[in-house]
Formats: C-alpha cells, sequence, structure tokens
C-alpha cells in the first residue's frame, strides 16, 4: 500500500520538488572545487558525448546544464527509484531516454530500445548523461553498454565524479551517497575516452576497461578534493561497521562459554573429547618447514570437493605442505581415512579472536583455501590481518544468505573484500560474490562433478550383496528430520506390489540412527541399525545405515536412490556420487542448492523429481521394475555430468599463481 502510494504522480512530484531543492541547497551551501574550473564549458567542448558517472555518486548529477530543450538527455530506468531520479532530472530541463543495461539479470530493462534512443540522440547532437555500472552491480565495474554506445556512435566517453566531504551511504548495491550541505564538494571532469567504431569484441571490451579505468580515476580526484574518504575504496571497505564490530566484541564476551558448549557437543556425540584443544587453536603436532596450504572444509560435503584439489597438489607438488581443517566428527574421520600422505588434519577452532589467532601463529600458513561457503567473520578477518592470501574454491551461497549478507553491509563488506579471489560454482554465484565486495570472481564450475566417488569396500559389499540376495532393494541416502517418514509410508505402498522389498535409509546424520529405528518400530515396520553390527535379515523392512564414512558401499549396492535434503526444505544433497557408483537419481522438488546439477540431470530425463510419499513409491516402484528405463537413465546422468566437468582444472590453474614457483632441476651437461 504504501510502496504504491509512494509510486504515485502527486507523491513522486512532491518528492521530485524535494529533491530538487535539496541538490540546489547541497552546491549552494558548500565550498565548491571543480577540476578543470570551467566543468560546463569543458563538457561542451566534446558536445555531443556521453558523460559517465559512477551510480553510487549520482545524486549530484553533472551540472551540465541545457542551452536547448534537445542538448542534454539522461539515460533512466524504467524501474523503481530511478522514477524519482527522472523527475528531478526533468525540473532541471533534461529529457529522459527510459531504459537500462539489465547486467546480468534476465529481465527485460528497456535496454535495447534505451541503446536505439541514445544513438539516435547523439546523433541528432545531444549529450547523453548515464551512469558506467550497471544495476545489480558489482559497483564500479562499467557496463559493456556503454562502451558499445561509444563504438556504435563514435561519440568519446567523459568521465566525470561529484564529491562531498560530508554524505551518507545508503546500504545498497551501489553505496548510493546522499551528500550534504555546507560541505566541500568537488566536481572533476576527466580525459575523454575514445572508442573506434567496430563491432569487434575484444576492442569493446578494452574500451570498457578504459572507461572502467578512467571513473575510478576521477572519482578517486574527486574524493581527495573533498577531503573525504569514499566509501568504495578499499580502506571503506575494509573498515569493520557495528555489526561486525558487534559481531568480534560478543564473540570475546562468550570466550568462557566456550568449554560448556564444547562439552555439552561432546557428550552429544559432536566433538571428540582427545581433539577437543585443537577447538581452541591448540595444535597437536608441530609446523612442518616450507610452504604450506591451508584448506578448511567444514563438513563431508565441503571435504569431497577440496579433496581432489588437495591430491592433486600432493601428487603435483611435494614441496607444498598441506593442513586440512574441519568442523564436524565425521568430516574429520573422513579426512583421516581419504587425505594423501603427508597431509595433516585438524579441528578448526572456535571462531573466537583469541582461537584463531593462536591457530595462525602456530600454523603460520603461507595460503588460506576455504571451500564453499564456509565463511566466519574473526576466522577471514584475522586471517586478512596477518596479510595471508585468502582463497575460496567452490564457492556457493543460497538465495536467502545472499539477501542477508546485502542486508548487512557493514559486516559484509568487509569480511568479503577480504577474499583475494573467489572461484564460484557458476556465473550467478560469482556475480554474487562480486556484489558483496569480492575484488576478483571466477565461475569454474562445482569441484563436486569432478571428485571421485565414494569408496567401497569389497569385503563389506559381498557381505550386503549376500544378506539381501534376491530381495527387491532401493537407498533413501543423507536423509534429514521429515524425510524418515516419508520414506517409510512410501515403502509400505510399494511393499503392497513387492512384498520382499527391502528400504536402506542412510541418515545425513548417523547420530539419528536410533530415533528412526525406534519411530519405525512403532508404526509396525522392522527396523535394523547397522551400527549395532546388524544385516538386514529376512524379514526386515527397513535397514538404517547409521554408520560413518559408507555411503559408497550403499551407492554400489542399490540400483535406485533417493538423494535426501529434497524432501524436506534442505536444498538437497550431491547427487554425482550416486551416478558416478550406478544407482539411478530420485530427488525431491528442494534441491536448490546443486542447481547447476540437477537442472542438467532433469533435463537430459538423467533424474527423476518426485514430491511425496506417492510419487516416491510410483518412481522408485517403476525403475526397480522397468531395467531398461533404470538403464537408459543412468547412461543419460553420466553423459551429463560428464558434460559438467572440467572445474578440477580451472581451479588448480587458479591456485598455482598462489603456490611458490616450481623448482627446476637442471640435468648436469
Amino acid at each position: 500500500m504504501l510502496k504504491r502510494l509512494l509510486a504515485s504522480k502527486p507523491a513522486i512530484a512532491l518528492v521530485s520538488s524535494i529533491a530538487s531543492g535539496y541538490v540546489r541547497l547541497v552546491y549552494a551551501t558548500s565550498r565548491i572545487t571543480r577540476e578543470p574550473a570551467d566543468t560546463e564549458a569543458t563538457l561542451y567542448d566534446q558536445h555531443p558525448q556521453i558523460v559517465a558517472i559512477w551510480h553510487g555518486q549520482f545524486l549530484l548529477h553533472p551540472p551540465m546544464k541545457p542551452r536547448s530543450p534537445e542538448d542534454v538527455k539522461a539515460m533512466v530506468s524504467r524501474h523503481g527509484d530511478a522514477e524519482l531520479l527522472g523527475a528531478v532530472l526533468k525540473r532541471r530541463g533534461i529529457e529522459l531516454i527510459r531504459g537500462a543495461g539489465a547486467g546480468k539479470r534476465r529481465r527485460n530493462r528497456g535496454g535495447a530500445t534505451a541503446m536505439r534512443e541514445t544513438l539516435r540522440a547523439l546523433s541528432a547532437g545531444a549529450s547523453v548523461v548515464m551512469t558506467g555500472d550497471v544495476p545489480p552491480g558489482p559497483a564500479r565495474n562499467a557496463g559493456l553498454g556503454i562502451a558499445t554506445l561509444a563504438a556504435k556512435s563514435g561519440r568519446p566517453v567523459v568521465p566525470m565524479a561529484v564529491a562531498t566531504s560530508r554524505f551518507l551511504k545508503l546500504p545498497t548495491w551501489s553505496a548510493f551517497t546522499v551528500n550534504l550541505p555546507f560541505s566541500k564538494l568537488a566536481v572533476v571532469t576527466g580525459e575523454p575516452v575514445h572508442i573506434p567504431a567496430t563491432d569487434d569484441a575484444e576492442v569493446i571490451e578494452a574500451g570498457r576497461r578504459a572507461i572502467e579505468v578512467a571513473l575510478t580515476e576521477v572519482t578517486a580526484r574527486a574524493y581527495a578534493l573533498a577531503g573525504a574518504t569514499d566509501p568504495l575504496s578499499k580502506e571503506a571497505i575494509a573498515k569493520p561497521g557495528l555489526s561486525l564490530k558487534g559481531y568480534r566484541l560478543m564473540t570475546r564476551i562468550a570466550t568462557p562459554v566456550a568449554p560448556l558448549m564444547l562439552s555439552w557437543r561432546t557428550r552429544c556425540g559432536k566433538e571428540e573429547l582427545e581433539r577437543r584443544p585443537e577447538r581452541y587453536g591448540i595444535a597437536n603436532t608441530p609446523r612442518p618447514d616450507g610452504f604450506l596450504a591451508w584448506f578448511h572444509a567444514a563438513s563431508v560435503g565441503e571435504v569431497n570437493a577440496a579433496l581432489p584439489v588437495i591430491d592433486a597438489i600432493a601428487k603435483e607438488r611435494p614441496d607444498v605442505r598441506i593442513l586440512l581443517t574441519t568442523a564436524t566428527v565425521t568430516s574429520a574421520r573422513l579426512a583421516r581415512t581419504r587425505l594423501p600422505d603427508g597431509a595433516m588434519h585438524q579441528y578448526v577452532p572456535l571462531d573466537g579472536q583469541n582461537y584463531i589467532r593462536r591457530f595462525l601463529e602456530h600454523w603460520r600458513p603461507d595460503l588460506a583455501v576455504l571451500v564453499e561457503s564456509e565463511i566466519w567473520p574473526n576466522l577471514v578477518m584475522e586471517t586478512k590481518a596477518k596479510k595471508i592470501p585468502l582463497l575460496l574454491i567452490n564457492g556457493r551461497m543460497s538465495t536467502g544468505s545472499f539477501k542477508a549478507w546485502r542486508r548487512r553491509p557493514g559486516i559484509s563488506r568487509p569480511i568479503f573484500s577480504a577474499f583475494d579471489l573467489v572461484l564460484a560454482q557458476n556465473d550467478s554465484l560469482a556475480e554474487r560474490f562480486a556484489q558483496l565486495g569480492v575484488p576478483q570472481t571466477r565461475d569454474t564450475g562445482n569441484l563436486k562433478v569432478d571428485a571421485p566417488p565414494p569408496p567401497v569396500d569389497l569385503a563389506d559389499k559381498k557381505r550386503l550383496a549376500s544378506a539381501i540376495s534376491g530381495r527387491p532393494v532401493w537407498l533413501a541416502a543423507s536423509t534429514h528430520p521429515g524425510e524418515d517418514d516419508i520414506i517409510a509410508t512410501a515403502h509400505v505402498l510399494m511393499k503392497r506390489k513387492r512384498p520382499n522389498l527391502l528400504t536402506i535409509i542412510v541418515p545425513r546424520h548417523p547420530e539419528r540412527g536410533p530415533d528412526i529405528a525406534a519411530e519405525l518400530k512403532s508404526s509396525g515396520l522392522k527396523a535394523a541399525l547397522r551400527s549395532e553390527g546388524a544385516l538386514p535379515g529376512k524379514d526386515t523392512d527397513i535397514y538404517v545405515a547409521d554408520t560413518i564414512g559408507e555411503l559408497g558401499l550403499f551407492y554400489a549396492s542399490v540400483p535406485v536412490a533417493l538423494i535426501g535434503g529434497s524432501l524436506a526444505a534442505r536444498g538437497g544433497q550431491n547427487p554425482v556420487e550416486a551416478i558416478k557408483l550406478g544407482a539411478a537419481v530420485l530427488t525431491g522438488p528442494n534441491w536448490q542448492n546443486f542447481r547447476d546439477s540437477y537442472s542438467e540431470l532433469l533435463k537430459a530425463e538423467g533424474a527423476t523429481e518426485v514430491s511425496d510419499a506417492t510419487s516416491l513409491a510410483e518412481a522408485a516402484l517403476h525403475l526397480l521394475q522397468d531395467t531398461p528405463a533404470r538403464e537408459a537413465m543412468t547412461v543419460h546422468a553420466e553423459a551429463a555430468i560428464a558434460a559438467m566437468g572440467g572445474a578440477l582444472p580451472l581451479t588448480l590453474e587458479a591456485l598455482e599463481s598462489y603456490l611458490p614457483p616450481k623448482v627446476t632441476l637442471k640435468h648436469a651437461s
């Protein structure tokens, strides 16, 4: 209601009148420095031209007064706050060109229409004012659109910046500044950037970079003349906001509570008592000599993503020492069994400043590599304070997390700007990290696609095959609370047609096994627990495999597997391991954590989506009974996964520049 009211014509007219008056107030009360001295004359020397200014500094738009109604136009988006900005510009006698580039967003923002109108305006002798960067960002990255306009029109791009000594920074993608009156105000016009008339993508990209550099330089100059710190400068971004300061204070205050919390987690089986000192940053082994690369992977999924990278470095770079930290008991046990010889494992310290500092002072890593989404504020900030290169590989971030970070720039910008490089699972994720302040991001793909399947103990596989011989069997893997009841119901439905059916449940967290078995038994089903040493008997309905590190065994022993976390609102789990071990994959509708993989699998008919117990029972039963259909699905799935590979070599290539130079042995002549 309020939003519609503010978007109404009377409201826009009123607010634009106030905003226009406010702009005049800022100019009237501020001490102005212009470089060069006669800004307007300088601009008209290049007329007609494209005047570019960063989005965040657009409030005090360039003081280029139209000498006639057709002299100056401004490109303004058709959406959102641009209505107000457009109304303010109209009050200055500036005609509007509606539309803007969409950046990497898919929705139409009128960019093509705006480009045609801009080219016509430039051809007719009008200068066009526009922003160099494009929503949703990242800020201060010039878009291709402005360079394309320059190439097609043959007109120069003139960079401009306006800055004041006093301003408010809004929590927007561009750090939009509200300039305050009674300030020092600087207006800087840079040298024009000329791009030759061409359709050559490389030439246009070079022009885009030149525009970006020119805008960056005039912006820095404007803030210097105004005697202010640019809100998007490295110094300003790295400065912790109140929310980050509050977090760091709270973690210091909470230090006395840490032992109580770890004791409780130990009783719950979530910590190893003998290794608890590691959680305080106290190492149980000395630091080895030489270059040390520290990898941090929180849990099993992240460890599986990191292992191919660690294995490759250990094989190709024996001069590099490797330390892997994890946060969970399950991932620690996996690390102990899968790490290459010479690589070390420790538990990651709790995210307290003193614990992290103690850890860093002992290990003195030469490179820190975090995996996926394991971003803890103190860990990041203390690592950066030690001037240790900080990378994130296989980076991912949910939509919800991204929005939450965006709402808190005081904590997000210092943290994400601390990363030297983020290698993301896809282009849209790379864009998210860039918008949060990461200076360099790349789309390298998902490392889990290139990871080897989990190991299979052949002796255990033989024993399991003997126990289930002759029975139809299917698997529900990595299940979360709320899914086991659905699986049990599906089992009952399927059993009507296949009375000797066996269902295997592997819970995501093995400690849930006894509770799952008890719930199944209370429902009249016969359940057996693997943690008690049992194998499925002839009358076992559901076999609960509540052990650690055996998921590969079960994927390799069944023809059909539901990948858990997808019937509950958990975002799904990785389907690649099941496919590589020959199981046909079913998934619930919640697979957003692995959007790239599932999108391709579903498109290629290499997986089937189910929604409830009935559709799950129908799909699983169909695949169990129709061998050709099941085999076709697995072939399609294997082809889809193979096409998605390639993240490992790209990741290793990026990491190589952060490792010490390779030693070349000279042979005696």
